[in-house]
């Protein structure tokens, strides 16, 4: 028994750690029929990201025709360095050269909003804070000594960490906040406005049929009704003599 009991520990100890370490997560609205957002989120991830992410899952056209736009205003607007409109969204920066530069490889970004969840990714990227220990000069308070620099720095500007104690306890007392020190481009709404639409672009990226499969389930469950009043009553004529 007692072994038992040493074992349950053991499997919900990093539970439990987890939860106590737990960051609060800010809502985000992912809207897949938004064209324009889905639109303004891909040109954030061509420009921000693909420098040190691929989205190797999936093709450009294949993109293109998703979010509303056509193969001549794709290669225009968001295929850079020679790749053609059927290619895979791919990056040319060597796995083994990007360990050594970040200290570890960038992930494949195809999937991420399923691994990680959109909550999460709209936090971790309004989350990075001015750290002078890190390699970058950045931490975040999602994912504690990342090693990826803030890329989006010029339209967010610079934030630093303020300690609980500097600052009235808000709706998460005890927790501490982030504040403006150099302000971006964009305003604060703007930006999580922006962020906003790249991760609506990333939850996309995750299941780019989501709304194609949605919409199938709906006709099935709608043909399942049909068949189902069709063989009530076909039952009740072939039984009706029975009784």
């Amino acid at each position: 028994m007692r072994n038992i009991l040493l074992a349950l520990l053991f499997c919900v100890a990093p539970v439990l750690v987890q939860a106590s370490e737990e960051v609060h997560l800010d809502k985000v609205k992912i809207d897949l029929n938004d064209q324009a957002s889905l639109q303004r989120g891909a040109k954030f991830f061509v420009n921000y990201c693909m420098g040190c992410h691929a989205a190797s899952y999936l093709r450009y056209n294949g993109v293109a025709e998703d979010i509303g736009v056509s193969n001549e205003q794709m290669l225009q607007n968001l295929v850079f360095a020679g790749d053609k409109i059927g290619d895979y969204m791919t990056i040319a920066m060597p796995p083994k050269a990007a360990k050594s530069w970040f200290g570890t490889t960038p992930p494949d970004l195809s999937v991420i909003a399923r691994a990680r969840g959109n909550d999460w990714l709209y936090t971790y990227l309004r989350g990075f804070y001015l750290d002078d220990q890190r390699p970058f000069g950045v931490n975040n308070v999602v994912f504690k000594d990342v090693a990826m620099p803030h890329v989006l720095w010029e339209l967010q500007g610079w934030q630093k960490l303020v300690p609980a104690d500097e600052h009235e306890a808000g709706g998460h007392a005890g927790k501490p906040k982030l504040e403006i020190v150099t302000p971006g481009t964009m305003s604060p709404d703007d930006y999580d406005e922006a962020v906003r639409d790249l991760v609506n672009f990333l939850a996309y990226m995750g299941e780019p049929v989501k709304l194609e499969r949605q919409s199938l389930g709906i006709k099935v469950l709608l043909f399942l009704a049909v068949f189902f009043v069709v063989a009530y009553l076909l039952k009740k004529d072939y039984w009706k003599d029975i009784h």
